[in-house]
């Protein structure tokens, strides 16, 4: 199973559109994909339909349980989605208190990695979609990764904010004598503007290394599909923006596992 986690210090620069869109493409593909939802404000499972609040479980009781996991609780608090082949462990309001709760206790950077472990066989594909600050649910989606993705929006202010992201990683990299394999992402850019170009510019200059050479475009189609609670792929799998997520897609598969794109 290969995990990719989405991740940025600043908010709004597209996490959840893109794991969700990431998600619905691999599907379609044939994958068998896990989302994970880290983010407090459990925008990821609202986007699919599913109310944190209302959920039997979610990933607060799978770090509650962190010493005793087993594939069963694990699999008790995933849900599925609207979408075969589909599921998710849902975050809850209850994971903002994680960091002062559980925080200190040994081995919590490892949760994740661990439960994925445990489900390795169940799914070909995890994303995780990530809160925008750095804590306990940041390092272990870290910690748990293969790939991370770095969505930021084609302006200046975003851009700053990623150079944030970057350090995190080269910090906590250091520290667990790793390096952190990672695809910046432009998203919402509307080429009708100055500052998009302009931004996407300064973003080749600064992180032309690891800078994926297209860009997720401004596309209502992602705000329609929220709505209707469902992937943009299924919603609208023509959009231009589900077109560049495929793309996307095609070039993370190659870039990680070394052959031919699937489906």
């Amino acid at each position: 199973m290969k995990v990719w986690t989405i991740a940025n210090q600043k908010g709004g620069v597209g996490k959840t559109t893109s794991v969700a869109s990431l998600a619905g493409s691999l599907v379609k593909r044939g994958q068998r994909v896990l989302m994970i939802d880290t983010d407090p404000h459990a925008s990821l499972g609202y986007y699919l339909g599913i109310d944190s609040e209302e959920v039997s479980g979610s990933l607060y009781d799978v770090f509650l349980a962190h010493k005793e996991l087993t594939h069963t609780l694990v699999k008790k608090h995933i849900v599925t989605t609207l979408v075969d082949n589909l599921d998710l462990l849902p975050a809850t309001m209850a994971l903002a208190t994680l960091d002062k709760a559980l925080g200190h206790q040994g081995g919590m950077g490892l949760v994740l990695k661990k439960l994925l472990s445990l489900v390795e066989d169940d799914y070909d594909v995890a994303l995780i979609d990530c809160p925008p600050v750095l804590g306990v649910l940041m390092v272990n989606a870290l910690a748990a990764s293969d790939h991370i993705v770095v969505p930021v929006q084609t302006e200046f202010l975003a851009i700053k904010g990623l150079d944030r992201m970057i350090k995190t990683m080269e910090l906590m990299g250091r520290a667990k004598k790793v390096k952190y394999n990672y695809t910046v992402v432009p998203t919402m850019y509307d080429r009708r503007t100055k500052a998009s170009p302009a931004a996407l510019q300064q973003l080749s200059e600064d992180y032309g290394h690891a800078l994926w050479p297209d860009v997720i475009p401004i596309d209502t189609k992602f705000r329609d599909a929220s709505l209707a609670h469902m992937p943009a792929s299924h919603f609208a799998g023509s959009s231009r923006g589900v077109k560049a997520y495929d793309r996307l897609l095609d070039f993370l598969m190659e870039k990680e596992l070394g052959h031919v794109k699937i489906g």
